[in-house]
């Protein structure tokens, strides 16, 4: 069978979610309402923790983090698949394919480091509120999300790298909506085994990794509030880490199922790879404002504050 290099192959197809037009263009209004209330809400939030003094503590320092990286993480995929749902071309160079690839598991690995770190200052405040200012400092804050931007981005470079080496053959149809390097490796001609080891090892590294010390973090946290005599006391305790616990939900649960299932563009992996890309950054600031009583006040006095100096 003939054999053609990187160089001969410029573009891939994304077959993307539906190849029926009418499907197609509900699908457009659906997903570009999701991006623009993703935008909307984050950008939301960015701003309230940054104009509300009360809001300057270290678990909203991560949460504006979060925010931003969700930006990042859903305008990586999002764009271009709005694009497709209109085009009858439905092509990506290889060279944005590639890129592309390589920030969705750099802002994918960013946001596992990301909540893990929000773990560890949730049991920290918990386990050790007299103690919590002091150990979750502001060097200690900043250091931490800077590794988490670090470490993804080296671990993502690293793979990338592997990958652009490899040549692909004739087939060029990724059945996907968006590029990732799984998707990549049954396309090329190349032995890719040395490609899928190294994902396996970074992945498992990276996710299992980061979950680990959110499970350990919240042993720890759970021994805690087991330990407190009254109801309201626990009440209070688990309402500060109810919300990012469901973020943990949401983004573990559909990126290991996401990983997990082979390569197919099957429309379960379609719908583990959308909730894991598109729907959680969409949902992640409407979880934090509807169940942080703190993140509601802020909202009420800067809503109040506008329209007062509108009067």
């Amino acid at each position: 069978m003939a054999m053609k290099n990187y160089s001969a192959i410029s573009e891939f197809i994304l077959l993307g979610l539906s190849v029926d037009p009418s499907i197609q263009a509900i699908l457009f209004v659906l997903f570009l309402l999701i991006y623009l209330f993703t935008l909307m809400g984050n950008f939301l939030m960015l701003l309230v923790i940054r104009a509300d003094s009360h809001l300057h503590i270290p678990m909203y320092f991560f949460l504006q983090q979060l925010s931003f990286l969700d930006l990042c993480h859903s305008s990586v995929t999002v764009p271009k698949m709005l694009e497709n749902l209109l085009s009858e071309n439905k092509t990506i160079f290889v060279e944005s394919c590639l890129a592309q690839a390589f920030f969705v598991f750099a802002t994918g690995g960013t946001e596992a480091c990301l909540l893990a770190v929000m773990a560890y200052d949730r049991c920290i405040a918990i386990t050790s509120p007299l103690l919590y200012g002091q150990v979750m400092n502001n060097q200690l804050c900043v250091g931490m999300v800077w590794s988490s931007w670090g470490l993804a981005f080296a671990d993502a470079l690293i793979n990338i790298l592997l990958a652009v080496n490899l040549d692909y053959c004739e087939d060029q149809t990724i059945p996907h909506f968006s590029c990732e390097l799984s998707s990549l490796f049954p396309l090329s001609c190349s032995d890719t085994s040395t490609n899928f080891t190294l994902l396996l090892c970074s992945s498992f590294l990276h996710f299992f990794g980061t979950f680990l010390m959110i499970v350990l973090s919240y042993a720890r946290i759970v021994f805690t509030i087991l330990s407190i005599s009254s109801t309201s006391g626990r009440g209070k305790a688990f309402s500060t880490c109810s919300s990012h616990l469901t973020t943990v939900i949401l983004f573990y649960g559909s990126g290991f199922l996401s990983y997990l299932l082979p390569t197919s563009g099957s429309p379960l992996e379609m719908m583990f790879s959308l909730q894991y890309s598109v729907i959680t950054p969409m949902l992640n600031p409407l979880i934090y404002s509807l169940q942080n009583k703190e993140v509601k006040a802020a909202m009420g006095r800067i809503f109040r504050k506008y329209f007062y100096s509108l009067m």
